[in-house]
């Protein structure tokens, strides 16, 4: 019998980690989807919407400068029929001022319509037609054979000063201003090189030189004008972005909120349904163990007993620490505020803990500075502070370790509470996490005695409610110092002595005329041999 053949053994890679792609590259990636997309769609090469900002700056400048257009055309021909007869000069006057309100009604209506791709295409078809227009007839004139008898400096002139206004009025159009430009200089380059003059061919060479230099001015003033224009969008995506992000923040923080809160009712109403079945179980555990109405046939039940109410204790205080976490993120923590002295209370839970210490061989010192005043503050949060940060070194400190209290004063004139220990230490990347609610570092997490994560963020509330700080700093392997410290103005210095007297217990006024002139009696017996 012929055994089956073996399947082969399929070895599995592991896979790469997949790299979530940052905010700056998807905002890049959908900036170049965005722009291939606009360019397809563009008549232009750049974005529909600069395409239409473009012809409409166009025909603002248009129309700002109509007045300044009109007052050159009618210059030049009121000029040019002194030089020719008037009628062609007229005629073509009026020519180009029909040319010109229809460039003027051209761009009063291109503002007043509603833009779209099409629109714009036949818009921009429209303006570099007028403009070729505008051109030819500038050209015209200033190749007229009957200005022959003016100089070439006078035409040259009036040559640029065509094409420099031209240029500036279309520099948001360049392909318009090469249309109502070009033939200008192209015909008087001609006019100028058929003379067969040395002079006339510079004249021509200029002329051409003109026409580049304005024509690379105007691309420049285009290309300024439409970086203008895409910095302004991408501001205004920048915008756009931020207030979306913004409400999405918003929102979620509203939801975190809510949630905090419900979590806070759901706690505080879930501790209290759970202390009054503890507390029975405390009482009852509490007599059991006690024996007091008689000892147990079997004695293993009373060890039964102890665990059960020493397990009951450490739940009510798991409760009674998630219930003061509870009031303080609610902000219903209400500081019953008093004048205590700090050193008195550190001393106190010193005592408390000193059994604790010296089973596990811990040495506590206490460095206490003499003769502080008092602190105005909530005794039991100053008390419950010192006992969570004072059971957390003797937690976690080893066997033949040292605990250091300390009591003093601040270098701005508060008080301040140090303890520090030779414990194992925190890491530092787990400082952040062990003063979180409900966080624990590794070190707890491995030690026998793990806790619920509540004492260190409670403390630093507390302290946080009195105005104070709270300092934690840690190194691994040599210790751990956490540092409480209260501003100078819960420092209750002695009051000096009233400098004044005091006021009479009656005023001079208030007594009787007749009081004042009744004299006084001596006593029967006076104390003394003398009368």
């Amino acid at each position: 019998m012929s055994n089956p053949a073996e399947k082969p053994e399929v070895v599995q890679l592991p896979a790469e980690p997949v790299s979530a792609p940052s905010a700056s590259s998807r905002r890049a990636a959908s900036q170049r989807v965005r722009e291939a997309r606009d360019k397809l769609t563009s008549t232009s090469g750049t974005r529909p919407a600069f395409d239409a900002e473009l012809l409409r700056q166009y025909a603002q400048t248009r129309l700002s400068a109509s007045y300044v257009v009109m007052l050159l055309v009618v210059a030049t021909g009121v000029l040019f029929g002194l030089w020719m007869q008037p009628i062609p000069a007229a005629a073509w006057t009026a020519g180009m001022l029909c040319i010109h309100a229809a460039m003027i009604r051209s761009c009063h209506r291109f503002l007043a319509e509603p833009t779209s791709p099409i629109a714009i295409r036949t818009w921009r078809t429209r303006f570099v037609v007028l403009d070729l227009l505008y051109g030819l007839c500038w050209m015209a004139i200033l190749i007229h054979p009957v200005l022959d008898m003016v100089t070439e400096s006078l035409m040259m002139f009036l040559m640029l000063l065509v094409i420099a206004v031209s240029s500036m009025l279309a520099a948001n159009l360049p392909i318009a201003a090469l249309a109502a430009t070009a033939p200008v200089a192209v015909a008087m380059a001609l006019s100028f090189a058929m003379s067969g003059s040395l002079d006339n061919y510079i004249l021509a060479a200029l002329a051409l030189a003109a026409e580049g230099y304005f024509v690379l001015l105007a691309h420049r003033l285009h290309t300024s004008t439409f970086a203008t224009l895409e910095a302004r969008a991408e501001k205004d995506a920048l915008i756009g972005e931020l207030e979306q992000a913004k409400a999405i923040s918003d929102e979620a923080r509203h939801r975190a909120e809510s949630a905090n809160v419900a979590k806070s009712r759901f706690l505080a109403q879930m501790s209290h349904e759970l202390r009054t079945p503890l507390n029975a179980i405390l009482g009852f555990s509490e007599v059991m163990k006690s024996e007091i109405f008689g000892a147990h046939a079997v004695p293993v039940y009373k060890e039964y007993s102890a665990d059960i109410h020493n397990s009951g204790v450490h739940l009510l205080n798991l409760i009674n620490e998630i219930l003061d976490l509870s009031r303080i993120e609610a902000g219903r923590y209400e500081l019953n505020e008093e004048a205590v002295s700090l050193v008195g209370i550190v001393a106190d839970c010193h005592h408390l803990m000193k059994l604790r210490a010296s089973s596990r061989g811990i040495t506590v010192h206490e460095v206490f500075e003499q003769a502080m005043p008092r602190l105005w503050a909530d005794e039991r949060a100053i008390r419950q502070v010192v006992l969570n940060l004072l059971s957390n070194s003797i937690k976690f400190t080893p066997q033949g370790g040292e605990i250091w209290l300390k009591v003093g004063w601040t270098a701005s004139g508060g008080q301040y509470l140090s303890v520090k220990d030779t414990g194992s230490g925190i890491p530092e990347d787990e400082i952040p996490v062990v003063l979180a609610s409900f966080g624990q570092g590794s070190n707890s997490i491995k030690s026998a005695e793990q806790g619920a994560g509540l004492g260190l963020p409670i403390a630093k509330n507390l302290i946080d409610l009195h105005g104070g700080t709270f300092t934690l700093k840690s190194k691994l392997r040599i210790g751990t110092e956490v540092i409480v410290t209260f501003p100078p103005e819960r420092v209750m210095s002695a009051l000096a002595p009233l400098s004044e007297d005091a006021p009479p217990l009656q005023p001079e006024g208030s007594m009787v005329p007749d009081e004042k002139r009744r004299p006084r009696h001596k006593p029967i017996m006076s104390a003394g041999t003398g009368s």
